[in-house]
């Protein structure tokens, strides 16, 4: 079954050659494409030393367009499998296998970091108002989709060829993207599932989503969700 992973990749230059050395080692029979969202360091130059497909952006589209492009090309070139990963070294290539194991039985596999059962050591912290958002969002999810998912902005996640010929149109392009993506998969009838998986720090660089902004992308996506579910309450009451 040919795989590929894609990889959004933002200013990325001093992690992404760990990034793509483990890769090389761990899947070695895995595609890698690396889209360069329009950065201003050498990342589609270290993508080109490694040797693996890079897609360059001419300016900053933010990750859900980096992806929505990763899936395009991914599905135009036939692949039947897909997986995301994060170019900054938080993903471990070690739960790979984990992640692509759920697709056995579903169409879409999300990996969580807080699930019951994580073999992360103490498991995987966040701040306390970070927190909060993540647990409105998990409950907003719960009320729109009728499924209870412990993580839903996961950057970490596979998908079947039928979720990827849909996100390879559709996928939102807005920051916190994940959570929308799991909306539209779960609206459109896909399976998914969640399958606890060790996640790490950043290995190197900065997040390019400061605490100003980041607040604004939660506020946006807020009012996305609350807006769904008062179409979901209305088409009920007509039905």
């Amino acid at each position: 079954m040919r795989t590929a992973v894609v990889i959004p990749a933002f200013n990325e230059a001093e992690a992404l050659p760990g990034v793509l050395a483990e890769l090389a080692a761990a899947v070695p029979d895995h595609a890698v494409v690396v889209i360069d969202d329009g950065s201003s360091d050498d990342t589609a130059g270290v993508a080109a030393a490694a040797g693996v497909t890079c897609l360059r952006l001419p300016f900053n589209l933010g990750i859900g367009g980096a992806l929505r492009l990763g899936f395009r090309f991914t599905a135009e070139e036939g692949f039947e499998r897909v997986y995301q990963f994060d170019a900054d070294g938080q993903h471990d290539p070690s739960q790979i296998p984990i992640l692509l194991a759920g697709l056995e039985n579903a169409d879409m596999v999300v990996g969580t970091r807080f699930a019951v059962g994580d073999p992360g050591d103490g498991g995987y912290r966040v701040g306390r108002g970070r927190g909060l958002a993540m647990g409105l969002l998990r409950w907003l999810v719960r009320r729109a989709t009728g499924r209870r998912f412990t993580d839903t902005s996961s950057g970490f996640r596979a998908l079947r060829r039928p979720v990827l010929e849909l996100f390879a149109t559709d996928y939102p392009v807005e920051y916190m993207d994940s959570v929308e993506a799991l909306l539209l998969a779960v609206r459109h009838g896909f399976t998914v599932v969640e399958v606890p998986v060790r996640m790490r720090e950043r290995q190197g660089g900065r997040p390019s989503t400061r605490n100003l902004r980041l607040a604004y992308h939660y506020v946006r996506v807020l009012i996305v969700l609350v807006a769904g579910l008062g179409r979901r309450t209305r088409l009920g009451a007509t039905a």
